[in-house]
C-alpha cells in the first residue's frame, strides 16, 4: 500500500472559476456547551451548521435542514450574511433539535446531559427545485434511510460524501449499508469504522468499508489527525497542534466542510485533490476549537485560513537526510 504524509502544496482560492455549488443535508441546531473553559448556553450549533460555515470559504453552500419557531430572523441573517443559501432550510411549528453535554480536561472525553429532537424528529428533507443541479452533494449524520431518499433524488452528482454514527450502524445495519453504496466518500471515526466492520486495523477496517461502495474514506481520529484511504493507496496527515482547545464541538463537521468545500471549489475528485481536501479540513477543524460553538468560523478570515494551511504544510513536509 502506497502511503504518503504530505498534501500537495498550492493554495486554494476562494471561489475560483470551477467553482460548483455544494449542497448539505443535515441538522441546524441549539447547544449548550460546558468545558473546563466555560459555559455556552443555547448557542447556534448542528452539523450542518459547522459544515456550511467551513465550506463557504471555498465555494457556493447550500443547505437543508429544518428548525423550529426558536430560530430567529437573527440567526437565519447570521448563516445569509455569511453567502449560505438558506432556501432548503423548512421551518416548523415547535422548537430546533437541541443538544447539551460536557467535555472533560482531555476533549476527546464527553458526557451527553440532553438531546432533543424536537422537529428534527420528524425531518423529511425536501430538496428546492433550484438545488437539483447540485454535483457535490454531503449527506450529513441522518438518517439512513432519509440519506438514501436524498441520494435519490440527485442521481447526477458527481461526488457525495457522507457520515453516519454508532447509533445508526447498531440498529439500522441494512440502510446503513444502502447508504454506503451510493458514495464516493465516507468520512468516519475511529470507533465507528471498528463497529461499522468489526475489524480493530484501521487500514483494514478501510478496506471493508470500500468494500461496501465508497471508493474513498476518511478515518478522522480526533487530536490524532486523519487518514484518507484511496483505491491507490492512503494518506494521513495530523490534527493541528493546538496549545488550548477551547470547546471541540464541530470540529469534525467543520474538517467535512473544509474537505467537501475545496473539492467543490476546484471541481475536483481525483488523488492529488483529496489529498489537499484533507490538509485543509484539518485547518477548518483546528480553528471551530478555538472557541465555542460557531464564534470562531465567523469572525474567520480567508487570510488567516491561508497563513494556517502554510503552517500546516511546514509540519507535515521533510526533506530526507542525505
Amino acid at each position: 500500500m502506497k502511503t504518503s504524509i504530505l498534501p500537495v502544496s498550492e493554495p486554494a482560492n476562494v471561489h475560483a472559476a470551477t467553482a460548483q455549488p455544494l449542497l448539505a443535508v443535515g441538522s441546524v441546531a441549539f447547544d449548550t456547551i460546558r468545558t473546563p473553559h466555560g459555559v455556552a448556553e443555547r448557542v447556534l450549533g448542528g452539523a450542518a451548521t459547522y459544515f456550511a460555515l467551513a465550506a463557504r470559504f471555498f465555494t457556493p453552500v447550500r443547505i437543508v435542514a429544518v428548525v423550529g419557531e426558536d430560530f430567529l430572523p437573527s440567526h437565519e441573517n447570521l448563516l445569509a450574511s455569511r453567502g449560505i443559501d438558506l432556501a432548503g432550510l423548512q421551518r416548523r411549528p415547535g422548537k430546533s433539535f437541541f443538544w447539551a453535554g460536557e467535555y472533560e480536561s482531555n476533549p476527546d472525553r464527553r458526557h451527553t446531559h440532553a438531546t432533543e429532537l424536537n422537529v428534527f424528529a420528524d425531518f423529511q428533507p425536501q430538496i428546492p427545485r433550484d438545488y437539483r443541479d447540485s454535483r457535490y452533494l454531503f449527506l450529513g449524520n441522518i438518517d439512513p434511510a432519509l440519506q438514501c431518499a436524498v441520494r435519490r433524488e440527485l442521481p447526477d452528482a458527481a461526488c457525495i460524501g457522507g457520515d453516519t454514527m454508532n447509533y445508526w450502524i447498531a440498529s439500522q445495519p441494512e440502510r446503513v449499508r444502502e447508504f454506503l453504496r451510493g458514495l464516493h466518500l465516507l468520512m468516519i471515526n475511529d470507533s465507528e469504522a471498528v463497529e461499522l466492520t468489526g475489524e480493530w486495523n484501521l487500514p483494514s477496517a478501510a478496506r471493508a468499508i470500500q468494500a461496501l461502495g465508497p471508493a474513498h474514506v476518511i478515518i478522522k481520529r480526533g487530536a490524532h489527525g486523519a487518514t484518507l484511504y484511496s483505491p491507490g493507496g492512503c494518506c494521513a496527515v495530523p490534527s493541528f497542534p493546538l496549545e488550548q482547545v477551547l470547546d471541540p464541538t464541530g470540529a469534525g463537521d467543520s474538517f467535512a466542510g473544509g474537505v467537501m468545500g475545496f473539492l467543490a471549489g476546484h471541481n475536483r475528485r481525483d488523488e492529488a485533490g483529496l489529498r489537499q481536501a484533507l490538509a485543509y479540513g484539518s485547518v477548518m477543524g483546528s480553528f471551530t476549537c478555538e472557541r465555542f460553538g460557531v464564534e470562531r468560523l465567523l469572525e474567520l478570515t480567508r487570510e488567516q485560513i491561508e497563513a494556517r494551511y502554510r503552517q500546516f504544510l511546514a509540519i507535515t513536509q521533510f526533506h530526507p537526510v542525505p
